[in-house]
């Protein structure tokens, strides 16, 4: 009961964070969560608990295909092909390790996302704000 209680409420917490997010906190948001699902994946592995590794792994690769999807080629140019081709590797490493139940696969993905992830909360808020605009005068222009 009270664990269901706690799920609730972090759920409704998340929908808030969302619901005030721009693109780069989602993105931010949607990296910790795969890094997370992964940490949680590792800990299934290593207790042998295959049913709880299968969730977890399939959750890190949606999150990571999530990612993945949201890619503008228009902008990015070679560095989103570059990602797109990072995140599809990391998507079928992540298969490797749930066939194998290899948690050393596991932390190599987690390792690589969190690179990205590292990259990503490095640039700067007034360059953010900055794509932001840019990208709806874009949207009302179009």
């Amino acid at each position: 009961m009270y664990n269901a209680k706690v799920k609730n409420y972090q759920r409704e917490a998340l929908k808030t964070r969302v619901a005030g997010a721009d693109r780069y906190e989602i993105i931010q948001m949607l990296m910790a969560g795969a890094i997370e699902k992964m940490v949680l994946a590792k800990v299934a592995i290593d207790r042998r608990n295959l049913e709880a590794k299968s969730e977890h792994i399939s959750r890190a690769s949606a999150i990571i295909e999530a990612l993945r999807e949201c890619l503008d080629f228009d902008v990015g140019g070679e560095v989103t092909e570059n990602l797109y081709a990072l995140y599809s590797y990391m998507m079928d490493r992540l298969l490797d390790a749930s066939v194998q139940n290899d948690s050393a696969i596991v932390d190599e993905v987690s390792n690589l996302l969190k690179e990205i992830k590292s990259a990503w909360d490095a640039i700067p808020v007034d360059v953010r704000i900055k794509t932001l605009n840019n990208a709806s005068q874009d949207a009302s222009h179009g």
